[in-house]
């Protein structure tokens, strides 16, 4: 282990002893949110990156371990293991090294060449590389001449495909020849026979007649690519140009004697390279291409999730849910300030569709709602006849001149949600389409608490997220939301199971056992009770307690990020100033003016307790627990419609980001569709990553570019006018 220690320090820049240390806390059953915040001293105040950084290279290293002493068993089981082998396994530095050295020791179907060898003509095989001409193979060739090899043509050819799968199996030319492939190849996409059948809308139009270098390749074009061969739809290869192929041969031959079977040697390699080398690294090389298009696309989608997650909540606001529909109506909720559903009802108010009665009525409906419960702010799905809903809600305000805005939101993921388990647990005798209509709702109270409850493959922030690994997928994005729950925290006392599954320390079955405790004995009133409900134990209740908050508690600390193990500091650091806890949470204006000349360096130092700790303890103490998601903008709110018809190119106006992707950001600008903003229009200047400058939930100034109104697309430029 202290040579993986070792490597990984010198890889990250890290203490070794800091690597080690954080390691052990993470073997011991520690999460990283808990380990960044809490013991900062034992890992130098690393942050959550970091530590997953650590984390991944020191399980890599480890799988790599584990792997070469698996090949070490496998190839010393044959009897084939010698010293030099051995070391080079030991010695390799990646897990690809590893398994070209143990590729001709594989167990695979029986070859050709393995015949060859079988029936003694290995012996004749070596020979190519001492004789100087055909002639002299050909006299030799003689003497293997038995009832299985008949004729010096069969030993000949025997022979040659013996020479082709050794040189297959090398692990430097593999090596070498990879690196080529990666470097110069060009993938060649075409339309397959069957294209026009399986593509009638032209989807895959664009990779028809396709090539490209594949170092240049967009991580999107490669998933496209690869979706579009698996359907069937597409014809793919790679191809090398001939100068680059000749480096290859070149090499090669390099290994034969110069005498007068040069051409021989050439048809030999060919061979090698058609049959056995080629068919083999052009898959490693997709496969190669594939997951770094995958890495790219998960990174994507991760820094989408992380920013929807973190939009800031409109708190305490009364919100009337509109789910749109056509036939069957618009499902209305009204989710009070506090989050809680209180009543729901149909309106039926598509002009197209619904009588002129039927859309009366849904206005008297609607301005009896929003009397009845002092409505702030209509939330409407951003579904079918979503703007029909738009148009509707925008003429009562306008005519009744109401204070009252509404703003549209993504619904992906709502319908899921309404179907799921949790749906039906906490709204066990409502429609699936009531609580999908609730979802539209509590989502801008409150994003977090409600997106946590879907899977994040459903809500509308990633591209080929069902063309990824989707276990890597599944691992990554749950990352994303440990670290934003834990980074904003949870009530203890109203958090869904589903957001407190999240929590550091909390299991599933923890967190639907916390909210059970709760329904049977009331409120959590302080930290200490959490180890009262089953399953929590004194090392899940270390994990989960700073990142749980009780508001009204009995203990002021619960109510802030000090994990209860630091309270005794809390309270020796406030008597050093003259207040008792109770005397803290009656005078904390007093106390607060007090800590601001505090020397908290200087009594870390005389009480020998950790600086970092202290430092946090102390601020803390001195200001309100804040959410982080206050520091970013609020949703853009409406109070009028935009049609496309009312477009013209050079309009400026605002508009929200909805989604990043590596070709740019799709933006809602109050249309029925997003509007795209490339990559090329993002700036004046060079960008290489739409989300190194934008990100989800952003809200920018953009100008139409163009309008497709038959398409019904529009592009935007936030370029500078010249």
């Amino acid at each position: 282990m202290e040579k993986i220690y070792k490597i990984v320090a010198e890889e990250l820049k890290i203490p070794v002893d800091k690597v080690e240390n954080t390691i052990k806390l993470l073997d011991d059953g520690a999460t990283i949110p808990f380990v960044a915040r809490y013991r900062k001293e034992i890992t130098g105040n690393l942050d959550e990156v970091q530590i997953g950084d650590i984390l991944q290279k020191v399980e890599y290293l480890r799988n790599l371990e584990e792997r070469k002493e698996e090949v070490i068993r496998l190839i010393e089981e044959q009897g084939k293991l010698t010293d030099e082998l051995r070391n080079s396994i030991v010695e390799a530095k990646i897990l690809q090294e590893v398994e070209d050295i143990y590729f001709p020791y594989r167990k695979k179907k029986k070859t050709k060449a393995d015949i060859a060898k079988e029936r003694g003509l290995e012996p004749l095989a070596e020979k190519f590389y001492t004789v100087n001409n055909l002639e002299e193979i050909q006299n030799l060739a003689k003497d293997f001449i038995t009832e299985e090899v008949p004729t010096v043509e069969d030993a000949i050819e025997g022979a040659m495909l013996i020479i082709a799968q050794n040189i297959s199996e090398k692990a430097e030319y593999r090596e070498r020849i990879r690196e080529i492939y990666l470097k110069f190849s060009i993938i060649e996409a075409k339309a397959s026979k069957k294209a026009a059948e399986l593509d009638e809308k032209k989807v895959y139009n664009d990779y028809y007649e396709y090539s490209e270098k594949i170092d240049k390749m967009a991580s999107h074009r490669i998933l496209a690519v690869n979706r579009g061969e698996k359907e069937d739809i597409l014809t793919v290869h790679l191809r090398l140009e001939d100068s680059d192929r000749e480096k290859i041969e070149n090499m090669i031959l390099k290994e034969f004697p110069k005498n007068d079977l040069v051409a021989t040697y050439k048809e030999i390699i060919k061979d090698s390279l058609d049959r056995l080398i080629i068919p083999s690294i052009e898959r490693e090389v997709r496969n190669a291409l594939t997951e770094r298009a995958e890495i790219e696309s998960i990174a994507v989608f991760k820094d989408n999730l992380k920013n929807l997650l973190l939009q800031a909540p409109l708190k305490e606001k009364n919100v009337l849910a509109l789910d749109p529909g056509y036939r069957t109506g618009c499902k209305v909720a009204v989710i009070d300030k506090y989050g809680f559903y209180r009543e729901n009802t149909v309106f039926f108010l598509v002009e197209a569709m619904h009588n002129p009665k039927q859309i009366e009525d849904a206005k008297k409906k609607f301005l009896a709602l929003v009397k009845k419960y002092e409505i702030d702010i209509v939330s409407i799905g951003n579904g079918t006849a979503s703007r029909e809903t738009e148009t509707f809600v925008a003429n009562i305000i306008k005519e009744n001149k109401l204070n009252l805005k509404y703003l549209i939101v993504n619904e992906a993921g709502a319908s899921v949600y309404s179907a799921s388990k949790i749906a039906a647990e906490e709204f066990p005798d409502l429609d699936v389409t009531v609580r999908g209509a609730i979802s539209i709702g509590r989502r801008i109270q409150d994003p977090l608490a409600e997106l946590v409850k879907i899977d994040p493959k459903s809500i509308g922030v990633g591209m080929y997220q069902h063309d990824v690994n989707q276990s890597k997928l599944d691992e990554s994005l749950d990352n994303v939301i440990s670290h934003v729950v834990n980074n904003v925290g949870a009530n203890i006392n109203t958090a869904s199971w589903a957001l407190l599954s999240h929590i550091s320390g909390i299991k599933k079955t923890v967190a639907k056992n916390i909210v059970e405790y709760r329904k049977e004995n009331g409120n959590f009133k302080n930290r200490k009770e959490i180890l009262k409900v089953k399953g929590v134990g004194p090392k899940a209740y270390e994990q989960m307690a700073g990142f749980l908050v009780i508001p009204e508690g009995e203990n002021i600390l619960d109510n802030t990020v000090i994990h209860p193990e630091s309270y005794a500091i809390a309270e020796a650091l406030l008597e050093k100033i003259g207040f008792s806890l109770e005397k803290y949470n009656n005078e904390l204006n007093e106390a607060r003016e007090r800590l601001k000349s505090f020397d908290y360096k200087k009594f870390a130092e005389e009480n020998n307790f950790g600086a970092e700790t202290v430092k946090d303890v102390y601020e803390a103490l001195l200001k309100d627990r804040r959410d982080p998601r206050d520091d970013f903008e609020k949703p853009l709110l409406k109070s009028d419609i935009l049609n496309i018809d009312n477009l013209e190119v050079g309009m400026e106006l605002e508009g929200t980001v909805r989604n990043v992707v590596k070709f740019g950001a799709f933006v809602d600008i109050g249309l029925k569709n997003d509007a795209l903003l490339h990559i090329s229009e993002i700036s004046n200047k060079y960008i290489d990553d739409p989300s190194k400058v934008l990100a989800v939930g952003q809200i920018i100034k953009v100008r139409i570019k163009d309008v497709d109104k038959d398409r019904g697309r529009v592009g935007l430029t936030k370029k500078e006018q010249n």
